[in-house]
């Protein structure tokens, strides 16, 4: 039992380290791509804050995934399968996740985990074992989040270029806007991250008798933070500083930073699952000799090899996928990255509202090509798309064919 699971762990620590090298470029491709922030402090900053997010909010991604997609009940009787099952999901998504971003090819981890799940699930215990519902969703989810990001980037793109960078006065504008972006920025992100980020928090300010309403206390946070932004920026602003902003694309910039600083706490806290829902399920079976269920415990040591193969990953092998979308797609420039980082959240907060699961990596690339559709059609470097797309497309088939046939194999081997 105690093999099995090192080996697991490995397998685990080898996907997250996938996961870090290909979909941490969600968060930090565009900051790079508009120069915003060095590949050497964008791989600092998204480490820490991606190792934060898995560590203090991965559960409940990795719970969902190992009992939402195949049904653990169809395994009852041989509780073995599943965990041989987990096992081949684990080097299937590493290896194609590996392939991928060798290419510089922005994929779906989410996706690629579904699709290892459904093709070992349905070799395993048939086709009836696997919730086609959910498939569907994940299915149609994927052919709409680039194209809903990309609208929602190329309007704010739009919206920025018309009253501010297009104004007679720019900066005068700007300065004018500052509140507004703010408080855009911060309302959007703060409705993600913040009800979380302030549950310990509020749990504690309980304990100590300073009671607050369960809404209150985000409410709170985003305030202050709207107001320091604001603050931050006009003070940075001032007539002893204006040479040095006298593009405005250098206040964006600083916006840009704020926002790649959520997104990737947020991807952290999400894709983690995608690494260690399989090592969990393993665990789990090893453990206490029973199916697992959505409401299962996630042990922290699980979160912690998750969050540290993720930033090991980034740290190596970052740079590639990093690359690929800050500079492959389009020139970017500080507005544009902040339009299609912004569109990316907005679109990921409105699937998570409606329970839908959805792909970061889309997200952006739809957004960031939204940007170059504002700029000129010309500007894309449709090479680059082609590849992207060809691997969007070939993800979930290609996972859950390899799963099944490694699948296959295994039990024969086994029997």
């Amino acid at each position: 039992m105690l093999a099995i699971l090192i080996v697991s762990g490995v397998l685990a620590f080898y996907l997250a380290w996938n996961v870090g090298a290909n979909d941490v470029a969600n968060s930090m491709g565009t900051s790079v791509g508009s120069k915003t922030v060095t590949l050497r402090q964008a791989l600092v900053i998204a480490g820490v804050l991606e190792f934060a997010g898995a560590i203090l909010f991965g559960k409940r991604v990795s719970s969902t995934l190992a009992a939402s997609i195949v049904s653990p009940a169809w395994f009852s009787d041989r509780p073995s399968d599943l965990l041989a099952g987990m096992v081949v999901v684990l080097v299937t998504c590493g290896l194609w996740l590996n392939v991928a971003t060798f290419l510089g090819l922005p994929v779906s981890s989410s996706h690629a985990i579904v699709g290892a799940i459904a093709g070992f699930g349905w070799v395993a215990a048939g086709h009836q074992a696997i919730h086609w519902q959910v498939l569907g969703t994940i299915s149609l989810a994927w052919v709409l989040t680039p194209i809903i990001s990309g609208a929602i980037a190329a309007l704010l793109y739009l919206g920025i270029q018309h009253f501010i960078l297009r104004h007679p006065h720019p900066l005068t504008q700007l300065q004018e806007w500052l509140p507004w972006l703010s408080a855009l920025l911060i309302g959007i992100f703060g409705v993600l991250v913040l009800p979380t980020v302030s549950a310990p928090l509020q749990t504690w300010l309980n304990r100590q008798g300073w009671a607050f309403p369960a809404h209150d206390l985000p409410l709170l946070l985003g305030a202050i933070a709207i107001f320091s932004l604001t603050l931050l920026n006009r003070l940075s602003y001032s007539q002893d500083t204006l040479p040095a902003f006298a593009n405005p694309e250098t206040v964006f910039a600083r916006f840009q930073l704020v926002s790649a600083c959520f997104v990737a706490f947020a991807h952290g806290s999400n894709d983690v699952g995608n690494a260690i829902a399989p090592l969990v399920t393993i665990a789990h079976i090893l453990q206490t000799n029973t199916l697992p269920t959505v409401s299962m415990p996630v042990p922290l040591w699980c979160l912690l090899l998750g969050g540290s193969g993720i930033v090991a990953g980034l740290a190596i092998w970052g740079k590639h996928v990093i690359t690929t979308i800050g500079t492959g797609i389009i020139p970017l420039y500080p507005s544009g990255g902040f339009c299609a980082e912004l569109a990316t959240a907005t679109t990921v907060l409105l699937a998570s509202k409606l329970g839908l699961p959805v792909s970061t990596s889309h997200a952006l690339v739809g957004g960031v090509i939204g940007i170059g559709l504002v700029q000129t059609a010309n500007s894309l470097q449709f090479a680059t798309l082609r590849n992207i797309l060809a691997a969007w497309v070939t993800t979930i088939p290609l996972a859950a064919g390899c799963s099944a046939a490694l699948f296959a194999i295994a039990r024969q081997l086994l029997l």
